[in-house]
């Protein structure tokens, strides 16, 4: 029977308990901003005693349902001061599901300067001290913990930027390699973490066993049905299986969308460099790995291991948003550089797109030159050395360009904007305008409709039509995250309209219900419904759901173009 585990750190103790009724029948998303919007004092610090780490398993975490081992991580984001729930694959979720726990809410504080590891099982989940891990990044903490508790188990952890409580720390899972290559990057989630003095989650399935289905027979069949139109559809099995997620650099730069220099042009010169034409090429030449899946289950595959000239590891396939925000953004055009970048932010535990997005601001304000490389990676350095500047630039986009009295400063409620110059991808702009998440690119993918063509077309450069798009993918997108599933299962779902009915069935399949198309948005309005009541109540207006003036007044080239979407048409996007 699935159960909740509530880990308290004022007293060192933990305790499996029933779920209780406002949380039944909610996973991921849903079940992290539902437990953050009823036990959460709105306007409490973030860092306080009184915030609280909710980890959740989607509905169908478990099971064999393809992409659905997602992990929800939600809190008060130190980040943006509302609500926030941060996406992340790994095998984390899967295992949470094995073992039946739907979610785990740690609360309260530890004596200052005590930290400690969680250790979950089937049976039981205990609180271990884990002095001996504090200050370490996190490839240097899993690999200590790999000596203690082998290779079949997940973990979760923090880096030096978590252990400091800095805003833009993230939450590492480990993948299929036990790397702590996948993390729940936005928001600061890491550094609600560390103020709970937890350093690390371990996370054993080998006594658990998949979830009981209601109805295994009718669940394998919709299973089946899901994974073939993953695996027919051309994004999700050609496009994002060879290139990566960074298959999108052409495709934004020729848009005339891939921000550039700190925002401030939408084409890069480089952008061939830093491709993902151009990263499927150097990983096959230097005997890397093409088509690799961050978690059990996965039959996109769109990451990869990128390896230096000698066949070593490096990191992980950066993420489009990675490249995005280490390459043009900061002007530079070496593979080899952004990967170095991406493996220092995973150890360290930051966000590449915050961080990248700092950095930017960082070149602006004369810290260093855009495009130099060498330079960004010994600044970024000083973040695992936790030096005054590395703090700063931890502390995300919005700390950097007031400490250094920059104008030109890409974020919303607090969040810096990812990969999309919202000039030219008009759609993407509302999300990130009006999403409860502050500046979030998943929370509403626009970019669907605006320059893939998937799930029909808006004109991107146009203002007409890109509420009512950003409204809809925002819903649906909330129900995805609840689910555990991907966030790329939504192009099959958007192109091939039975695809979303055999979501429902598996639902159905796995609880025993008779849920319809409509009880699932129904579930995703319900989500923004909680996370816009919270905001409000934590003293959040519609002011703050606009993007920084620049956007409106710097037209954009190659197009000339401004944000122009009204703001009525703003505010309207998620009024229910």
């Amino acid at each position: 029977m699935a159960r909740m585990l509530r880990v308290n750190m004022d007293d060192i103790i933990t305790k499996f308990e029933e779920i209780p009724e406002p949380y039944q029948g909610l996973g991921g998303r849903a079940l992290t901003s539902a437990v953050v919007s009823a036990e959460v004092e709105p306007t409490c610090n973030p860092i306080g005693p009184m915030n609280k780490l909710v980890f959740a398993t989607g509905l169908l975490g478990g099971t064999n349902c393809a992409n659905s081992g997602r992990i929800s991580v939600g809190a008060k984001s130190p980040l943006t001061g509302g609500i926030k729930e941060s996406n992340s694959g790994g095998m984390s979720g899967a295992h949470l599901g094995q073992l039946d726990i739907m979610g785990i809410i740690v609360e309260g504080q530890p004596e200052a300067g005590k930290w400690y590891k969680l250790i979950v099982k089937a049976g039981s989940a205990e609180l271990e001290p884990a002095d001996d891990l504090a200050g370490l990044g996190n490839y240097d903490t899993v690999e200590k913990l790999k000596e203690q508790y082998g290779e079949k188990v997940s973990f979760a952890t923090i880096g030096q930027a978590g252990g400091a409580m800095l805003s833009g720390a993230s939450v590492a899972f480990s993948d299929r390699e036990q790397r702590p290559t996948r993390h729940a990057g936005r928001g600061g989630m890491g550094a609600v973490m560390g103020s709970k003095g937890l350093k690390a989650i371990v996370i054993d399935p080998s006594e658990g066993k998949r979830p009981v289905l209601a109805d295994p027979e009718a669940f394998k069949a919709a299973a089946k049905q899901f994974a073939k139109y993953i695996t027919d559809h051309p994004v999700t099995s050609e496009g994002l299986t060879n290139y990566g997620t960074n298959v999108l650099i052409n495709i934004l730069n020729e848009a005339g969308g891939l921000p550039t220099r700190n925002f401030s042009v939408g084409h890069f010169e480089g952008a061939e460099k830093v491709s993902g034409e151009t990263l499927n090429e150097i990983t096959q030449k230097r005997g890397g790995t093409v088509a690799h899946g961050c978690m059990a289950g996965c039959i996109i595959r769109c990451s990869g291991i990128y390896v230096n000239e000698g066949g070593k590891y490096v990191s992980k396939w950066p993420e489009y948003e990675t490249v995005w925000a280490w390459g043009p953004n900061c002007g530079i055009d070496d593979l080899d550089v952004i990967a170095d970048l991406d493996y220092m932010c995973d150890d360290f535990g930051i966000d590449t797109i915050e961080t990248g997005c700092a950095m930017a601001v960082a070149m602006e304000a004369g810290l260093l030159e855009f495009g130099d490389g060498p330079g960004a990676k010994k600044l970024l350095a000083e973040v695992g050395e936790l030096t005054p500047m590395g703090r700063i630039l931890a502390s995300g986009t919005k700390a950097v360009g007031q400490m250094f009295g920059v104008a030109r400063v890409p974020v919303v409620k607090g969040q810096s904007l990812p990969a999309y110059d919202p000039r030219a991808v008009k759609g993407i702009g509302v999300t990130y305008a009006t999403t409860p998440m502050g500046a979030d690119h998943t929370a509403g993918y626009s970019v669907s409709a605006n320059i893939l063509s998937v799930g029909g077309e808006v004109d991107p450069l146009k203002p007409h039509g890109q509420s009512e798009l950003s409204r809809g993918l925002q819903i649906a997108t909330a129900a995805v995250d609840s689910a555990g599933l991907c966030l790329f299962v939504a192009f099959p779902v958007l192109d091939y309209p039975d695809a979303l009915g055999e979501v429902v069935k598996m639902l159905n399949a796995r609880f025993g219900l008779e849920l319809t198309g409509d009880d699932v948005a129904g579930l995703g309005q319900k989500v923004l419904e909680m996370e816009l009541d919270f905001n409000q109540r934590a003293g959040f207006n519609k002011a703050m759901d606009r993007l920084p003036d620049f956007f409106k007044r710097e037209p954009l080239r190659p197009h000339s173009e401004v944000f122009d979407v009204p703001d009525e048409e703003l505010d309207a996007t998620l009024q229910f």
